[in-house]
């Protein structure tokens, strides 16, 4: 599946500092450039002691800058009117973030950081370090500076006793949410996605072909628009808050606790949640044998959603006639509404219906990443957000 093209357009510097994560800087550059970004690779000295210039200068398809010159390559990047629009830091060392966090400016990278901080341009950081140099507190103190400064952190992993650099995809979003965020700032999104399982016995379940692909598109694409995004599923996505639940009793209490308790701007009702739940099975059902199952009907969450807190909703209707089925739940909260060919489910390609007030239809397919994009838009239109105070 190719890469979402949502930086395109976009300068991003890429100063890379002296931690052996700088090796996986390549894979960063390429990622970058895929989403339509063009990057500039910048080296302190003890980068290019790990990973040569030449490697970066192919990935980037631009010569790596290793000294400032009397070209001030700093201020044709970062300062007033420069050509970049994001200062990328990755990885960041606990040396080169205090430095920064102190205004000294003596390595390339830093001189990049001071002008594109002085510019007041967006500037992301992904620490790399030791976890007990992750921990000091001087290097700590120096983090929530840059924080104050508006600047960017992109936490470490910490594994084996070391601060390691954030995932890839991770760095990515939050510079993309840094360029294009400014649709739902302030905003908490709500989304439930993925299959349920309803437990048959001790061994076995029922569940659909979900695999929660265009939850997780859905999640990444509020994000990048400012949202803070909570999910309630039974997945682990980056850069939101994952509540896990995996049947439909466990999704509904989940959902009637955080409506109840953290107010929600919109709600998204992506997950293919069980309309029954068969009785469970005392033990495992034998092999060979005939077994007739008893369904129990499940409440329906969005209902509840709907009328107990009256928040917007966009609503998914998956079935053969969810077209004429997603009209009739067009409503006040339920302002947008997604009908689904049950053919594509666990797809990387789909295609979709929206069905809106006023007699609104859109039909559109694609990768889901883009229809993630294009569903959130409308929805952000048919309910009228803007800015939050």
């Amino acid at each position: 599946m190719s890469a979402p093209t949502t930086l395109e357009g976009k300068e991003i510097v890429l100063a890379v500092t002296g931690s052996i994560a700088a090796v996986e800087t390549i894979r960063l550059a390429h990622a970058l450039r895929r989403r339509g970004a063009g990057v500039q690779a910048v080296m302190s000295n003890a980068a290019c002691g790990i990973l040569h210039p030449e490697a970066l200068t192919y990935a980037t398809g631009r010569p790596a800058i290793t000294a400032i010159t009397g070209m001030v390559e700093h201020v044709a990047s970062c300062g007033e009117g420069g050509k970049a629009d994001l200062l990328l830091i990755a990885p960041a060392t606990a040396n080169t973030l205090c430095k920064i966090a102190s205004g000294i400016d003596d390595t390339p990278v830093t001189t990049f950081a001071t002008t594109a901080i002085g510019r007041g341009m967006p500037v992301v950081v992904a620490p790399a370090m030791h976890e007990s140099m992750f921990r000091h507190p001087g290097v700590a103190g120096c983090l929530k500076t840059l924080m104050k400064w508006g600047i960017v952190v992109v936490g470490p992993r910490i594994e084996e006793g070391k601060a390691k650099i954030a995932g890839i995809e991770e760095i990515i979003l939050h510079c993309e949410r840094e360029l294009v965020g400014n649709a739902l700032p302030g905003r908490h999104v709500l989304i439930t996605s993925g299959p349920c399982q309803e437990r048959v016995d001790d061994v076995r379940i029922l569940t659909t072909r979900s695999r929660g692909m265009m939850g997780r598109s859905l999640a990444m694409q509020a994000f990048r628009l400012g949202a803070r995004v909570t999910v309630v599923h039974q997945d682990q996505f980056p850069v939101v808050e994952n509540v896990y639940a995996s049947d439909a009793n466990s999704m509904h209490r989940e959902v009637m606790r955080i409506c109840s308790t953290d107010p929600v701007d919109l709600f998204i009702s992506a997950a293919a949640v069980s309309d029954f739940s068969p009785e469970p099975y005392s033990g495992k059902i034998p092999s060979g044998s005939g077994v007739t199952l008893t369904l129990r009907p499940l409440p329906k969450i969005i209902d509840q959603v709907v009328d107990g807190f009256h928040i917007p909703t966009l609503a998914f209707k998956l079935g053969d006639d969810a077209v004429t089925k997603g009209r009739t739940m067009v409503r006040d909260s339920i302002g947008l509404v997604v009908a689904n060919d049950p053919l594509v489910m666990g797809k990387t390609d789909t295609r979709v219906t929206l069905l809106g007030r006023d007699g609104f239809t859109r039909e559109i397919s694609g990768p889901k990443d883009a229809i993630a994009a294009d569903i959130l838009n409308y929805a952000i239109e048919a309910f009228h957000f803007s800015q939050k105070d």
